[in-house]
């Protein structure tokens, strides 16, 4: 008996709707233009965050050795706590070994069995995995609708621990939540508000601060944020911002910051160089938005149908999700790599390009990007 020969049908199922996954390893130099990292601010190869990484290496080692509660924490990592939300404006801030970690920490955390977890249906799969592994009651409200959430939280029997979390600016569509109208009704009902800022950080509020900095939200007693280093920081990792007390909290109950082993030296010391690398040119969160908006006017202009950023997310729908693996392949042949979002990955089961508007492309990039797409466009992505 061929105990995984179910697995062989559902590759052959996947693969007839469009939906097989490969990896596909990428050189270390490479002519393709990048529209489909989430490296927002450029900085990934920027000689300065190098140089941090190298150093940090070089003083620390390749591995942080251990859980951070043994021997897994160095200074270099409680700097970068520090710096951090500061940046963002926080009381505290603690590392963890990636986004993942950081929102299943958070989330676990402030929650458990009695408690209802309140979350927006457009979140990260971070974020629904969390609410899963909380033990709490979860509901699962519309996508950017405050009322509800609202409401929902008001229907928990008195006396019971409440939080609502949601992304700040969603990775598909790349819209930004209504923060405000979350922070208002989760004062109204005495709920904690989370928010995984990993689209926002570098990219919105003064200078990069991120999404809850521009809301008026950061340090704000009732409020954490996650969010990841792997993003504008060019690095590696995550981190829970919030105050002095939640943060002590997650020490002591966190099982991915217990239980995991402590962020690699080399990846803290490239976020510690990127941050303050953004916090002496904030011209460059500026810049990211004004690539996004370029390229979603052009790309609109000529007949796509494309979601209007609120960050550096463009979102280009396809018609079908052969239709967008094919699109992105023909892009990619043609010297342009692109992001394909297909089902599961996509909450309302429609296809996309996915473009990261980056700070660093140039004119005469973005335009062969927008040239490139529209030419590779398939049968039916244009509106006109």
């Amino acid at each position: 008996m061929d105990v995984f020969a179910w697995i062989d049908d559902e590759a052959l199922a996947r693969e007839r709707a469009g939906l097989e996954r490969t990896l596909r390893p990428r050189p270390a130099a490479s002519d393709l233009l990048d529209l489909a990292s989430n490296d927002y601010l450029g900085l990934s190869r920027h000689p300065e965050t190098v140089r941090g990484a190298r150093e940090a290496a070089e003083r620390w080692g390749a591995g942080a050795t251990g859980s951070r509660l043994v021997t897994g924490t160095t200074e270099l990592h409680a700097e970068l706590e520090r710096e951090l939300a500061a940046f963002c404006g926080f009381e505290a801030a603690l590392v963890l070994s990636s986004g993942y970690a950081a929102n299943l920490a958070a989330v676990t955390a402030l929650s458990g069995r009695g408690t209802l977890v309140v979350s927006d249906a457009g979140n990260h799969a971070s974020i629904v995995d969390a609410c899963r592994l909380s033990r709490a009651e979860t509901a699962v409200v519309p996508h950017s609708d405050p009322e509800t959430v609202r409401k929902t939280l008001a229907t928990r029997q008195p006396g019971t621990r409440a939080l609502f979390v949601s992304d700040s600016v969603f990775s598909v569509d790349g819209d930004a939540a209504p923060l405000a109208g979350y922070a208002a009704a989760c004062r109204a009902e005495g709920a904690a508000l989370v928010v995984d800022d990993a689209h926002g950080l570098g990219v919105l509020g003064e200078g990069g601060r991120g999404a809850l900095h521009a809301a008026g939200l950061a340090g704000a007693p009732g409020v954490v944020a996650t969010m990841t280093l792997s993003k504008s920081l060019g690095s590696q990792g995550g981190a829970v911002l919030g105050p002095e007390r939640v943060i002590r909290h997650l020490v002591n109950t966190a099982r991915t910051f217990i239980f995991d082993t402590g962020l690699a030296p080399a990846a803290a010391g490239a976020a510690l160089a990127s941050l303050r690398l953004l916090a002496r040119e904030p011209e460059r969160a500026g810049r990211a938005g004004e690539v996004a908006a370029e390229l979603y006017g052009r790309l609109t202009a000529s007949g796509l149908t494309a979601a209007r950023p609120d960050a550096a997310v463009v979102s280009v729908r396809a018609p079908s999700p052969s239709a967008a693996l094919r699109w992105a392949a023909d892009c990619r042949g043609a010297g342009v790599s692109v992001g394909c979002f297909r089902p599961p990955s996509v909450p309302d089961g429609i296809s996309r390009l996915r473009l990261t508007a980056r700070a660093d492309l140039t004119g005469d990039e973005i335009s062969r990007a927008v040239e490139t797409i529209l030419r590779t466009a398939p049968e039916g992505a244009a509106t006109r």
